[in-house]
Formats: structure tokens, C-alpha cells, sequence
């Protein structure tokens, strides 16, 4: 069985959405969850989240940013074309369930996975309020879609080229010095913002969940590649969670794995533009 893409859609020069066949993907998906995928026979296995779903057309988004070999052939395909393996959904939905208010923050591409979280819970008439931050304004993503289902939504840009110059953590600090209380301050986006959200939110106690995205092979707890410190304790990301509580992660350890492989991927992405470029000559 293939996967077929039916819709492409370039965000910005390194981020891409595609909305995939996968109708009985689409008729389990929640927000949270996430897939495997395998572009051909020959790919790596690879976890995306999930960006969205439509039910009645039997279709799954995904959003990827093209930072190795494999989310670069991805990034080749066209509508019409399809795609070898998708497999899903895998992984705990997002917890949504009794809030009444909550602080959405997302960074970078992490904003993909934050986005059905936020409409998931403006669905259910949580009071929603969010916060976005880019490197600049060409990296921006999806502000439309966070403004319709936030009550107040505030972009950052590192340098100010777009919305508001600072991080993420600066309104977030000022809203709860001023006062402001969430149920949950809920962070997705690179390891390094959401370590530094967990930490402006912990004089405050106010619950913090993170999205977690190690390495991860099988997608079934088996092989051990997404293993985390979480409380003092091995847990898996892709069957104990994405999701954890953000006070427990122990971030410098899952910082440090996740660079393992950094240079072998650079040179397999390397490897794989050379190779595409002189199939095109």
C-alpha cells in the first residue's frame, strides 16, 4: 500500500506541509499523537507529528522541516506522488481534558505541533492563549491559523523583523508577573525554549508540559532510541509519551543525545544533494 500526497504547500525556504491519504491514520488521529513514515523502500523510518487530520477525506498533514537526507527527499515529492510507509497514530494524545485557560508556546517548526493542540482546546472552549517566536520574519509560520483559534496571541522574532524583538520566555515571564494564571503552560518547539519556559514557569508552580522528540527508530518503546530521565526514571517518548511534565525532564541529558548524530546527518544530507544534483544534470 502507498501513501498518496494530495496537497504541498512550501511554509518558508526549509519548512513544508503535506496533507497525506491515510484514512484509517486520519480516523484514529488526535492532538499530540505523531507517525512514522518511510519515503521508499530503501528510506530510514522517520517520526513526524501530527498537524492535522480530516476525517471525512481520509487525509493526515504533516509539517517537516528539511534538515537530513530523508526530509529532503520527502521534500522532493509532489502532489499525486506517493510516499512507501505511514504509520499511525503512535504515541499519547495531548491531555486537554478540564482547562479552562492555558498558555500555548511554540517555537520554530515546534509551532506545527502546537497548532492542533491549540484548536483542539479551543474546541472545547478553553481560553487559549499563545505565543509564537521565530529566528526572523521569513520563518514564520501558521500566524493565521494560531490568531483564529487563540484570545491572545503574541509573535516573537529573535530580531524583531517580525511582531515582538526577545524570546518567547519574556511575555510569558511579564503575563505571570502581572498576574496572569493558566491551568497549564503547555511548550513545543527546540529543547533549549523549553527548558527555559519550564524554568520561568517554575517560581510560579504553574503545571508545564513539554512535547519531547528524540531519536526514535521503532515507534514501539523496543528499541530505546527515545529513552528519557523523566522524574528520576527511564521513559520512552514514543509510548510514555510526546508529552511529560517539563519540571521532571531532565534536559541537559536529552540535549546532549540529541547532538549525537548531528554530524552524520549534516553529511547524509550533503551526500543526498550531491546525489540529487547530478540526477538533474
Amino acid at each position: 500500500m502507498s501513501y498518496r500526497i494530495v496537497f504541498k504547500k512550501i511554509l518558508n525556504p526549509t519548512v513544508t506541509l503535506m496533507d497525506i491519504k491515510a484514512p484509517f491514520v486520519a480516523a484514529k488521529a488526535q492532538a499530540g499523537q505523531f507517525i512514522i513514515l518511510r519515503v521508499d523502500e530503501n528510506g530510514e523510518r522517520i517520526p513526524l507529528t501530527v498537524a492535522g487530520y480530516d476525517r471525512e477525506q481520509g487525509t493526515v498533514r504533516i509539517i517537516f522541516q528539511i534538515v537530513g537526507a530523508t526530509t529532503a527527499a520527502l521534500n522532493r515529492k509532489e502532489e499525486g506522488d506517493s510516499i512507501c510507509d505511514f504509520v499511525g497514530p503512535l504515541g499519547r494524545p495531548t491531555d486537554t481534558e478540564g482547562r479552562k485557560k492555558v498558555c500555548i508556546v511554540g517555537g520554530g517548526v515546534g509551532c506545527a505541533i502546537a497548532l492542533p493542540v491549540a484548536q483542539r482546546f479551543h474546541e472545547l472552549g478553553c481560553s487559549v492563549h499563545a505565543i509564537i517566536g521565530f529566528r526572523n520574519k521569513d520563518l514564520v509560520i501558521l500566524e493565521k491559523e494560531f490568531a483564529a483559534v487563540s484570545d491572545t496571541l503574541t509573535l516573537m522574532t529573535d530580531d524583531g523583523s517580525a511582531g515582538r524583538k526577545g524570546l518567547v520566555t519574556e511575555p510569558l515571564k511579564s503575563a505571570l508577573e502581572a498576574g496572569e494564571t493558566y491551568d497549564e503552560v503547555i511548550a513545543i518547539g527546540p529543547l533549549v525554549m523549553m527548558k527555559f519556559v519550564v524554568e520561568t514557569t517554575r517560581p510560579f508552580g504553574i503545571k508545564t508540559t513539554v512535547s519531547m522528540n528524540p531519536i526514535m527508530i521503532d515507534g514501539t518503546g523496543m528499541c530505546g532510541g527515545c529513552r528519557l530521565t523523566v522524574g528520576g526514571e527511564t521513559k520512552f517518548a514514543c509510548v510514555d509519551g510526546p508529552d511529560f511534565d517539563g519540571f521532571e525532564v531532565d534536559f541537559d541529558e536529552a540535549m546532549e543525545r540529541s547532538a549525537m548524530y548531528r554530524d552524520f546527518e549534516r553529511h547524509a544530507f550533503e551526500a543526498d544533494c550531491n546525489l540529487f544534483a547530478k540526477e538533474v544534470e
